[in-house]
């Protein structure tokens, strides 16, 4: 279908509406809408000015469970929608108010509801266009609660508000933010904001599994994984003995060092071990939204916000708004956070020497700056052993693998095991020690020089060469540019 001929239908389907709504309100088959608004209100709608409220869309679920907790709260609702076809999407409450009745526009209707994600395997049905009717501190409320229609014009959710005496909505907005951060159905989640097609300020919300790691699933240097553990999870744990000392909470971590040596790992291991700790994670074109990713965090802490491959913003200007780098937006984000805020923002890169001149020009932004750096000998035996798992290969083939491979990373480790179970597979036999040492042959060739870049490693490349996920292997969501 074209444009031309979509919009004919759009247009066709729009009249349609419109001649349903004039037959049935001709035929009495309709009730009005304001005298049903009257009779909660107890005054003319037309006498009462109209406060709109801007949700983000990040966070209209959020709005939606709070209506509900409030209405609850306060004995209860009437929910009623608002009919009228696309044409009550395109007008404010005021002006639904001010043309209702007149050839039958905007009688009462149905609901509109939207099912959306409140986790990896739950959704809720929204309100997505609909009056909510109740009373807050005794005054009688009329809530229009409609989602964002970027194509309409309004890239922002938004909740329109009417009461009996408006001195009451300052109150009732101010409760309302506090619920939707108390319930919010992005609490203590693992998510990742996109930005959506329609316009920078709007976006989507992808929620995440929290990974299952252990300490023994982490192979770093000797120190380093605690070290940066009591930087994150110490603070959050001793938060309010800072607090009392005076201290502040908000932190900055990177980490750094060649692809495929484990940052991304690092990161989900955290994420693991921090049950209940908000989890916001921005790679690519989602970086746009660190300052939202920064709002959201302080509304819902104790939270963390993961900046995957920062390098690649250091010095780019396509993604920001403004005229400095998005790198600097990010670190005055977590400048622009309260010293007593539990929120963490923490980086990784391949290239600290890129990012050098930004963390000088912002500094105290980042406190810790940790390198990843490639396994050494043992630490590529433990590799070894921890992808070989169950794997019938003996402990002398593992060393001896572990020690032609030197200058490879913890990725290159990873698909070293699964070659050598594909090769074994191929060739109709179990895996041995001949088809791990077969499969060390063929990666460390010639042949496969740019397969072994791909895994990150010892390159000529200032570079560091692509970039890796580490010992956890590509995971949703965390995916490098």
């Amino acid at each position: 279908m074209d444009d031309e001929t979509r919009r004919f239908v759009t247009t066709f389907r729009e009249f349609m509406t419109e001649v349903v709504n004039q037959v049935r309100a001709e035929s009495g088959d309709v009730q009005p809408l304001l005298p049903v608004l009257e009779e909660h209100l107890g005054v003319p709608p037309r006498s009462v000015p109209v406060v709109v409220e801007q949700v983000s869309p990040l966070r209209f679920a959020d709005a939606d469970v709070a209506l509900e907790a409030l209405a609850a709260r306060q004995g209860g609702r009437r929910l009623i929608g608002v009919g009228g076809g696309m044409t009550r999407r395109h007008a404010s409450l005021a002006e639904i108010i001010e043309n209702a009745g007149l050839h039958g526009m905007f009688p009462v209707g149905p609901v509109d509801y939207a099912r959306v994600p409140t986790g990896p395997d739950s959704s809720r049905q929204v309100v997505a266009f609909g009056l909510h009717l109740f009373s807050y501190d005794g005054v009688p409320l009329v809530v229009l609660q409609r989602s964002a229609q970027p194509q309409l014009g309004r890239e922002l959710p938004e909740l329109e508000v009417l009461a009996a005496s408006d001195a009451v909505v300052p109150a009732f907005l101010d409760e309302l933010h506090r619920l939707m951060a108390e319930h919010s159905v992005l609490r203590g989640q693992v998510v990742t904001f996109a930005p959506a097609v329609f316009g920078a300020s709007n976006g989507e919300v992808t929620f995440l599994r929290r990974p299952e790691l252990t300490a023994d699933d982490v192979v770093l240097p000797d120190g380093l994984l605690a070290r940066v553990e009591r930087h994150l999870t110490g603070v959050a744990r001793h938060r309010d003995a800072l607090r009392a000392a005076g201290q502040h909470l908000k932190r900055g971590v990177l980490l750094f060092g060649p692809p495929g040596t484990g940052k991304t790992h690092t990161v989900r291991y955290f994420m693991a071990v921090s049950p209940g700790t908000t989890v916001i994670v921005l790679s690519g074109r989602s970086l746009r939204l660190v300052q939202v990713a920064a709002e959201t965090a302080r509304a819902l802490e104790p939270a963390v916000v993961v900046l995957e491959d920062c390098d690649l913003i250091a010095e780019d200007r396509s993604l920001s708004d403004g005229p400095q780098p998005l790198l600097f937006e990010a670190l005055d984000a977590l400048d622009g956070l309260a010293d007593d805020a539990d929120v963490a923002f923490v980086l990784t890169t391949n290239r600290a020497d890129l990012l050098e001149p930004a963390l000088a020009q912002r500094p105290g932004r980042v406190d810790l700056a940790a390198e990843i750096p490639l396994p050494d000998g043992a630490s590529r035996r433990r590799l070894n052993r921890l992808y070989a798992r169950d794997l019938p290969f003996s402990a002398s083939a593992l060393d001896e693998t572990a020690e032609r491979a030197e200058g490879t990373t913890a990725s290159f480790a990873k698909e070293l095991m699964r070659r050598a179970v594909l090769g074994a597979a191929d060739a109709g036999h179990p895996p041995g020690d001949a088809d791990l040492s077969a499969a060390l042959d063929e990666m460390l060739s010639d042949t496969e020089a740019l397969s072994r870049s791909l895994f990150g490693g010892a390159t000529d490349d200032p570079g560091g060469g692509p970039g890796g996920f580490g010992a956890g292997g590509p995971q949703p969501g965390l995916a490098p540019l």
